[in-house]
């Protein structure tokens, strides 16, 4: 077995949810619940077929986004793996959604930030071990810290 990591590219201004699945109607599946979330959010879906033609399988709303996934999940091509990218939504606004899913067994991450995939490489193929989410923290959070990440919760509109 070898160990390898793949750096994944989150575009600007998008946040990523990488996962696994474990059936081909998974693009289909994840489309329609992330569509149902709103209108206004941009999506792209790459899935990366296990096996018979082993295709990286893509749906979404916005063209660049479904060819930057597809890009994403090719890198790291790990079987029923699948990759999301998000613009004008957050993870928290679909992330129910896509664990509720019936074929999607384990999501890895759900960020902004940047992010390696852990691969495990063997003869039969690739898995994800695991996915480093951003960077190690540089200290405790103070008062003024805390008073920081309140007023950005309500700013954003996610408490009043």
């Amino acid at each position: 077995m070898e160990i390898k990591t793949v750096s994944v590219e989150v575009p600007s201004g998008c946040n990523i949810v990488i996962g696994h699945a474990h059936f081909i109607k998974t693009v289909e599946d994840l489309y329609e619940a992330l569509i149902e979330s709103g209108t206004a959010i941009k999506f792209g879906v790459a899935f990366c077929e296990a096996s018979a033609k082993r295709l990286v399988r893509s749906d979404g709303n916005d063209i660049e986004l479904i060819k930057q996934a597809e890009k994403e999940a090719m890198k790291i091509a790990a079987g029923h793996t699948f990759v999301i990218l998000l613009k004008n939504g957050f993870p928290i606004n679909v992330l129910n959604r896509i664990k509720g899913v019936s074929e999607v067994c384990k999501i890895h991450a759900a960020t902004a930030n940047p992010v390696e995939v852990v691969i495990a490489e063997t003869r039969n193929g690739r898995g994800v071990l695991v996915v480093v989410d951003g960077s190690m923290p540089l200290g405790i959070e103070k008062v003024e810290d805390k008073k920081e990440r309140v007023d950005f919760i309500r700013k954003i509109g996610y408490k009043r």
